[in-house]
Protein backbone atom coordinates (compact mmCIF):
# COMPACT_ATOMS: atom_id res chain seq x y z
CA UNK A 1 0.00 0.00 0.00
CA UNK A 2 1.29 3.43 -0.95
CA UNK A 3 -0.24 6.23 1.11
CA UNK A 4 0.25 9.90 1.80
CA UNK A 5 2.04 10.68 -1.45
CA UNK A 6 1.31 14.32 -2.24
CA UNK A 7 0.26 15.15 -5.77
CA UNK A 8 -0.37 18.66 -7.10
CA UNK A 9 -2.66 18.73 -10.14
CA UNK A 10 -2.56 21.77 -12.44
CA UNK A 11 -5.12 21.25 -15.22
CA UNK A 12 -4.41 24.58 -16.93
CA UNK A 13 -6.22 25.76 -20.05
CA UNK A 14 -8.07 24.47 -23.09
CA UNK A 15 -8.43 20.70 -23.04
CA UNK A 16 -6.27 20.47 -19.91
CA UNK A 17 -9.20 20.21 -17.45
CA UNK A 18 -10.94 17.60 -19.63
CA UNK A 19 -8.00 15.22 -19.98
CA UNK A 20 -7.06 15.77 -16.34
CA UNK A 21 -10.60 14.78 -15.41
CA UNK A 22 -9.92 11.32 -16.81
CA UNK A 23 -6.73 11.11 -14.75
CA UNK A 24 -8.75 11.93 -11.63
CA UNK A 25 -11.02 8.99 -12.47
CA UNK A 26 -7.98 6.69 -12.66
CA UNK A 27 -6.64 8.08 -9.36
CA UNK A 28 -10.01 7.25 -7.79
CA UNK A 29 -9.81 3.77 -9.33
CA UNK A 30 -6.44 3.14 -7.64
CA UNK A 31 -7.88 4.26 -4.31
CA UNK A 32 -10.90 1.99 -4.73
CA UNK A 33 -9.32 -1.08 -6.32
CA UNK A 34 -5.66 -1.01 -5.21
CA UNK A 35 -5.80 0.81 -1.85
CA UNK A 36 -3.36 3.35 -3.27
CA UNK A 37 -4.07 6.76 -1.80
CA UNK A 38 -2.73 10.17 -2.78
CA UNK A 39 -3.04 13.47 -0.97
CA UNK A 40 -4.24 15.59 -3.90
CA UNK A 41 -4.35 19.35 -4.16
CA UNK A 42 -5.29 21.32 -7.26
CA UNK A 43 -4.25 24.77 -8.45
CA UNK A 44 -4.49 27.21 -11.32
CA UNK A 45 -1.78 27.77 -13.90
CA UNK A 46 -1.44 29.55 -17.22
CA UNK A 47 -4.40 31.48 -18.59
CA UNK A 48 -6.69 30.19 -15.85
CA UNK A 49 -4.40 31.70 -13.20
CA UNK A 50 -4.00 34.90 -15.21
CA UNK A 51 -7.77 35.32 -15.41
CA UNK A 52 -8.20 34.74 -11.68
CA UNK A 53 -5.09 36.38 -10.24
CA UNK A 54 -3.42 38.44 -12.96
CA UNK A 55 -0.40 36.13 -13.11
CA UNK A 56 0.19 32.75 -14.83
CA UNK A 57 1.42 31.25 -11.54
CA UNK A 58 0.88 32.58 -8.03
CA UNK A 59 3.53 32.35 -5.33
CA UNK A 60 1.15 30.13 -3.35
CA UNK A 61 0.85 27.59 -6.18
CA UNK A 62 4.60 27.70 -6.69
CA UNK A 63 5.07 26.88 -3.02
CA UNK A 64 2.61 23.99 -3.34
CA UNK A 65 4.63 22.63 -6.27
CA UNK A 66 7.86 22.82 -4.30
CA UNK A 67 6.27 20.90 -1.42
CA UNK A 68 4.55 18.20 -3.52
CA UNK A 69 6.05 14.79 -4.23
CA UNK A 70 5.04 15.25 -7.87
CA UNK A 71 3.21 17.72 -10.10
CA UNK A 72 0.86 16.66 -12.90
CA UNK A 73 0.34 19.39 -15.48
CA UNK A 74 -2.29 19.66 -18.22
CA UNK A 75 -1.75 22.39 -20.79
CA UNK A 76 -1.61 26.18 -21.04
CA UNK A 77 -2.27 28.92 -23.54
CA UNK A 78 -4.71 29.93 -26.23
CA UNK A 79 -5.43 32.82 -28.61
CA UNK A 80 -7.26 34.66 -25.84
CA UNK A 81 -3.86 35.50 -24.34
CA UNK A 82 -1.99 36.48 -27.50
CA UNK A 83 -1.90 40.14 -26.45
CA UNK A 84 -0.90 39.53 -22.84
CA UNK A 85 2.47 41.00 -21.77
CA UNK A 86 5.32 38.58 -22.47
CA UNK A 87 6.10 38.06 -18.79
CA UNK A 88 2.45 37.27 -18.07
CA UNK A 89 1.74 34.89 -20.94
CA UNK A 90 0.34 31.49 -19.86
CA UNK A 91 3.52 29.65 -20.88
CA UNK A 92 5.52 31.62 -18.31
CA UNK A 93 3.77 29.71 -15.55
CA UNK A 94 5.22 26.44 -16.83
CA UNK A 95 8.67 27.97 -17.34
CA UNK A 96 8.67 29.27 -13.77
CA UNK A 97 7.76 25.83 -12.45
CA UNK A 98 10.63 24.23 -14.35
CA UNK A 99 13.13 26.88 -13.32
CA UNK A 100 12.35 27.18 -9.63
CA UNK A 101 11.94 23.43 -9.18
CA UNK A 102 15.30 23.04 -10.97
CA UNK A 103 13.95 20.38 -13.30
CA UNK A 104 17.07 19.69 -15.33
CA UNK A 105 16.16 16.51 -17.22
CA UNK A 106 13.28 16.19 -19.66
CA UNK A 107 12.26 12.61 -20.46
CA UNK A 108 10.45 12.02 -23.73
CA UNK A 109 9.59 8.42 -24.64
CA UNK A 110 8.83 7.43 -28.21
CA UNK A 111 6.70 4.31 -28.13
CA UNK A 112 4.87 2.86 -31.12
CA UNK A 113 1.60 1.16 -30.23
CA UNK A 114 0.95 -1.82 -32.49
CA UNK A 115 -2.62 -0.62 -33.09
CA UNK A 116 -1.40 2.76 -34.38
CA UNK A 117 1.52 1.57 -36.47
CA UNK A 118 -0.15 2.73 -39.68
CA UNK A 119 -0.12 6.31 -38.37
CA UNK A 120 3.65 6.51 -38.72
CA UNK A 121 5.04 7.85 -41.97
CA UNK A 122 7.85 5.27 -41.77
CA UNK A 123 7.58 1.70 -43.00
CA UNK A 124 6.03 -0.79 -40.61
CA UNK A 125 9.18 -2.90 -40.26
CA UNK A 126 11.18 0.21 -39.30
CA UNK A 127 8.95 1.32 -36.41
CA UNK A 128 7.16 -1.81 -35.17
CA UNK A 129 8.22 -2.40 -31.57
CA UNK A 130 9.92 0.99 -31.26
CA UNK A 131 10.51 1.96 -27.61
CA UNK A 132 13.18 4.57 -27.00
CA UNK A 133 13.69 7.34 -24.45
CA UNK A 134 15.32 10.74 -25.00
CA UNK A 135 16.78 12.50 -21.96
CA UNK A 136 17.21 16.20 -22.70
CA UNK A 137 19.10 18.60 -20.46
CA UNK A 138 16.57 21.36 -19.83
CA UNK A 139 17.96 24.15 -17.64
CA UNK A 140 21.16 25.22 -19.42
CA UNK A 141 22.72 25.33 -22.87
CA UNK A 142 22.08 27.87 -25.59
CA UNK A 143 18.53 28.66 -24.40
CA UNK A 144 19.87 30.08 -21.14
CA UNK A 145 23.48 31.05 -21.90
CA UNK A 146 24.79 34.59 -21.52
CA UNK A 147 25.63 36.87 -23.21
CA UNK A 148 22.84 36.96 -25.78
CA UNK A 149 21.24 39.73 -27.75
CA UNK A 150 21.19 41.82 -30.91
CA UNK A 151 23.65 44.63 -31.53
CA UNK A 152 24.52 47.14 -34.26
CA UNK A 153 28.10 46.93 -35.47
CA UNK A 154 30.22 50.03 -36.23
CA UNK A 155 29.63 49.61 -39.96
CA UNK A 156 25.84 49.60 -39.46
CA UNK A 157 25.27 45.89 -39.85
CA UNK A 158 23.25 44.16 -37.13
CA UNK A 159 24.38 40.99 -35.38
CA UNK A 160 22.45 38.54 -33.21
CA UNK A 161 24.21 36.15 -30.85
CA UNK A 162 23.47 33.42 -28.32
CA UNK A 163 25.86 31.56 -26.05
CA UNK A 164 26.04 27.79 -25.72
CA UNK A 165 27.52 26.91 -22.34
CA UNK A 166 27.67 24.00 -19.91
CA UNK A 167 29.42 23.32 -16.62
CA UNK A 168 30.79 19.90 -15.80
CA UNK A 169 28.24 19.43 -13.01
CA UNK A 170 25.32 20.22 -15.35
CA UNK A 171 26.47 17.53 -17.75
CA UNK A 172 27.26 15.03 -15.01
CA UNK A 173 23.84 15.16 -13.39
CA UNK A 174 21.81 14.68 -16.57
CA UNK A 175 24.18 11.98 -17.83
CA UNK A 176 24.05 10.15 -14.48
CA UNK A 177 20.25 10.11 -14.63
CA UNK A 178 20.37 8.82 -18.21
CA UNK A 179 22.76 6.03 -17.20
CA UNK A 180 20.43 5.07 -14.34
CA UNK A 181 17.45 4.97 -16.68
CA UNK A 182 19.38 2.89 -19.19
CA UNK A 183 20.08 0.37 -16.43
CA UNK A 184 16.32 0.01 -15.96
CA UNK A 185 15.74 -0.57 -19.69
CA UNK A 186 18.05 -2.10 -22.29
CA UNK A 187 21.31 -0.99 -20.59
CA UNK A 188 22.40 1.04 -23.62
CA UNK A 189 23.04 4.78 -23.74
CA UNK A 190 23.83 6.98 -26.73
CA UNK A 191 25.33 10.38 -25.89
CA UNK A 192 24.70 12.96 -28.59
CA UNK A 193 26.58 16.21 -29.28
CA UNK A 194 28.69 17.91 -31.97
CA UNK A 195 32.21 17.24 -30.72
CA UNK A 196 33.53 17.66 -34.25
CA UNK A 197 32.77 21.40 -34.40
CA UNK A 198 31.75 22.66 -30.92
CA UNK A 199 33.83 23.18 -27.78
CA UNK A 200 30.81 22.31 -25.66
CA UNK A 201 30.48 19.11 -27.68
CA UNK A 202 34.07 18.10 -26.93
CA UNK A 203 33.50 18.95 -23.26
CA UNK A 204 30.20 17.03 -23.16
CA UNK A 205 31.84 13.90 -24.60
CA UNK A 206 34.76 14.16 -22.17
CA UNK A 207 32.50 14.44 -19.10
CA UNK A 208 30.16 11.63 -20.17
CA UNK A 209 33.09 9.33 -21.02
CA UNK A 210 34.71 9.87 -17.62
CA UNK A 211 31.43 9.36 -15.76
CA UNK A 212 30.91 6.12 -17.64
CA UNK A 213 34.38 4.84 -16.73
CA UNK A 214 34.05 5.88 -13.08
CA UNK A 215 30.50 4.78 -12.26
CA UNK A 216 28.59 3.16 -15.13
CA UNK A 217 30.97 0.87 -16.98
CA UNK A 218 28.28 -1.86 -16.93
CA UNK A 219 26.14 0.25 -19.29
CA UNK A 220 26.95 0.09 -23.01
CA UNK A 221 27.86 3.63 -24.12
CA UNK A 222 28.34 5.05 -27.58
CA UNK A 223 28.69 8.60 -28.85
CA UNK A 224 27.02 10.11 -31.90
CA UNK A 225 26.98 13.49 -33.63
CA UNK A 226 23.59 15.20 -33.49
CA UNK A 227 23.11 15.41 -37.25
CA UNK A 228 23.89 11.71 -37.65
CA UNK A 229 21.50 10.93 -34.79
CA UNK A 230 18.70 12.76 -36.60
CA UNK A 231 19.39 10.71 -39.70
CA UNK A 232 19.57 7.44 -37.75
CA UNK A 233 16.25 8.16 -36.03
CA UNK A 234 14.46 7.99 -39.37
CA UNK A 235 16.74 5.31 -40.84
CA UNK A 236 16.90 2.75 -38.01
CA UNK A 237 15.32 4.11 -34.80
CA UNK A 238 15.23 0.73 -33.04
CA UNK A 239 19.01 0.83 -32.67
CA UNK A 240 18.49 3.26 -29.76
CA UNK A 241 17.53 2.56 -26.18
CA UNK A 242 18.24 5.79 -24.24
CA UNK A 243 19.61 8.97 -25.81
CA UNK A 244 21.06 11.77 -23.68
CA UNK A 245 21.80 15.17 -25.18
CA UNK A 246 21.86 18.90 -24.56
CA UNK A 247 18.98 21.35 -24.54
CA UNK A 248 19.07 22.44 -28.19
CA UNK A 249 19.67 19.04 -29.77
CA UNK A 250 17.22 17.44 -27.36
CA UNK A 251 14.52 19.89 -28.40
CA UNK A 252 14.94 18.91 -32.04
CA UNK A 253 15.57 15.18 -31.67
CA UNK A 254 12.70 14.56 -29.23
CA UNK A 255 10.17 16.05 -31.65
CA UNK A 256 11.67 14.02 -34.48
CA UNK A 257 11.43 10.83 -32.41
CA UNK A 258 7.90 11.66 -31.31
CA UNK A 259 6.69 11.86 -34.87
CA UNK A 260 8.07 8.40 -35.61
CA UNK A 261 5.02 7.23 -33.69
CA UNK A 262 2.71 9.20 -35.98
CA UNK A 263 0.80 10.72 -33.09
CA UNK A 264 2.46 13.61 -31.27
CA UNK A 265 -0.66 14.13 -29.19
CA UNK A 266 -0.43 10.60 -27.75
CA UNK A 267 2.87 11.08 -25.97
CA UNK A 268 3.67 11.79 -22.32
CA UNK A 269 6.71 13.45 -20.78
CA UNK A 270 8.45 13.93 -17.45
CA UNK A 271 10.85 16.61 -16.27
CA UNK A 272 12.93 15.62 -13.25
CA UNK A 273 15.08 17.43 -10.72
CA UNK A 274 17.81 16.24 -8.39
CA UNK A 275 17.29 13.90 -5.45
CA UNK A 276 17.37 15.86 -2.18
CA UNK A 277 18.73 14.77 1.21
CA UNK A 278 15.45 13.05 2.07
CA UNK A 279 15.55 10.99 -1.13
CA UNK A 280 12.76 12.97 -2.77
CA UNK A 281 13.11 14.11 -6.37
CA UNK A 282 11.06 17.08 -7.58
CA UNK A 283 9.26 16.21 -10.79
CA UNK A 284 6.65 17.52 -13.21
CA UNK A 285 4.72 15.34 -15.65
CA UNK A 286 2.78 16.60 -18.66
CA UNK A 287 1.38 15.47 -22.01
CA UNK A 288 3.33 16.69 -25.02
CA UNK A 289 0.21 18.08 -26.71
CA UNK A 290 -0.96 21.68 -26.33
CA UNK A 291 -4.18 23.21 -25.08
CA UNK A 292 -6.13 22.68 -28.37
CA UNK A 293 -8.58 25.55 -27.72
CA UNK A 294 -10.55 24.73 -30.88
CA UNK A 295 -11.92 21.55 -29.29
CA UNK A 296 -11.90 22.60 -25.64
CA UNK A 297 -15.14 21.86 -23.82
CA UNK A 298 -16.45 19.56 -26.57
CA UNK A 299 -15.54 16.20 -24.97
CA UNK A 300 -13.40 15.43 -28.03
CA UNK A 301 -9.85 15.53 -26.64
CA UNK A 302 -7.67 12.44 -26.41
CA UNK A 303 -6.85 11.79 -22.72
CA UNK A 304 -4.25 9.09 -23.37
CA UNK A 305 -1.14 11.32 -23.27
CA UNK A 306 -2.20 12.71 -19.89
CA UNK A 307 -2.97 9.23 -18.58
CA UNK A 308 0.43 7.98 -19.75
CA UNK A 309 2.03 10.99 -18.05
CA UNK A 310 0.38 9.83 -14.83
CA UNK A 311 1.79 6.37 -15.53
CA UNK A 312 5.28 7.90 -15.78
CA UNK A 313 4.62 9.69 -12.49
CA UNK A 314 3.80 6.41 -10.77
CA UNK A 315 6.97 4.84 -12.12
CA UNK A 316 9.57 7.57 -11.74
CA UNK A 317 8.35 9.42 -8.64
CA UNK A 318 6.84 6.58 -6.62
CA UNK A 319 8.47 3.40 -7.94
CA UNK A 320 5.04 1.91 -8.65
CA UNK A 321 6.01 0.01 -11.78
CA UNK A 322 3.25 -2.59 -11.48
CA UNK A 323 0.57 0.08 -11.15
CA UNK A 324 2.03 2.05 -14.05
CA UNK A 325 1.90 -1.10 -16.17
CA UNK A 326 -1.82 -1.44 -15.46
CA UNK A 327 -2.40 1.89 -17.20
CA UNK A 328 0.00 1.21 -20.05
CA UNK A 329 -1.47 -2.21 -20.78
CA UNK A 330 -5.02 -0.91 -20.58
CA UNK A 331 -4.23 1.79 -23.15
CA UNK A 332 -2.58 -0.76 -25.44
CA UNK A 333 -5.54 -3.12 -25.22
CA UNK A 334 -8.17 -0.41 -25.74
CA UNK A 335 -6.37 0.85 -28.84
CA UNK A 336 -6.07 -2.74 -30.03
CA UNK A 337 -9.83 -3.12 -29.74
CA UNK A 338 -10.33 -0.32 -32.25
CA UNK A 339 -11.48 2.43 -29.89
CA UNK A 340 -10.30 5.87 -31.03
CA UNK A 341 -10.75 9.55 -30.30
CA UNK A 342 -11.00 11.83 -33.33
CA UNK A 343 -7.29 12.68 -33.51
CA UNK A 344 -6.23 9.04 -33.99
CA UNK A 345 -9.26 7.85 -35.93
CA UNK A 346 -8.69 5.22 -38.61
CA UNK A 347 -10.89 3.32 -41.03
CA UNK A 348 -13.04 0.71 -39.31
CA UNK A 349 -12.39 2.04 -35.80
CA UNK A 350 -15.02 3.27 -33.33
CA UNK A 351 -14.83 7.01 -32.73
CA UNK A 352 -15.49 7.94 -29.09
CA UNK A 353 -15.46 11.00 -26.85
CA UNK A 354 -12.96 11.92 -24.13
CA UNK A 355 -15.14 10.48 -21.39
CA UNK A 356 -15.96 7.28 -23.29
CA UNK A 357 -12.25 6.69 -23.92
CA UNK A 358 -11.80 7.06 -20.17
CA UNK A 359 -14.62 4.55 -19.62
CA UNK A 360 -12.96 2.03 -21.92
CA UNK A 361 -9.55 2.34 -20.24
CA UNK A 362 -11.01 1.96 -16.75
CA UNK A 363 -13.01 -1.12 -17.84
CA UNK A 364 -9.78 -2.62 -19.17
CA UNK A 365 -8.01 -1.87 -15.89
CA UNK A 366 -10.87 -3.64 -14.09
CA UNK A 367 -10.25 -6.73 -16.25
CA UNK A 368 -6.54 -6.71 -15.47
CA UNK A 369 -7.14 -6.31 -11.74
CA UNK A 370 -9.79 -9.05 -11.56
Amino acid sequence: MVANKSLLILPGDGIGPEVMGQVRRVVDWFDRRRSVTFNISEGLVGGAAYDAHGTPLTDETMADAMAADAVLFGSVGGPKYDDAPRDLRPEMGLLRLRKEMDLFANLRPALVFDALIDASTLKEDVVRGLDLLIVRESTSGVYFGQPRGVETLPDGRRRAYDTQEYTDSEIQRVAALAFELARQRGNRLTSVEKANVMETGIFWREIVTKLHADSYSDVELDHMYADNCAMQLVRNPKQFDVIVTDNLFGDILSDCAAMLTGSLGMLPSATLGAVDDSGRRRALYEPVHGSAPDIAGKDMANPIACLLSFSMLLKYSFGMDEDAALIDNAVQNVLGSGVRTADIMSKGAARVSTSVMGDAIIREMDKQAA
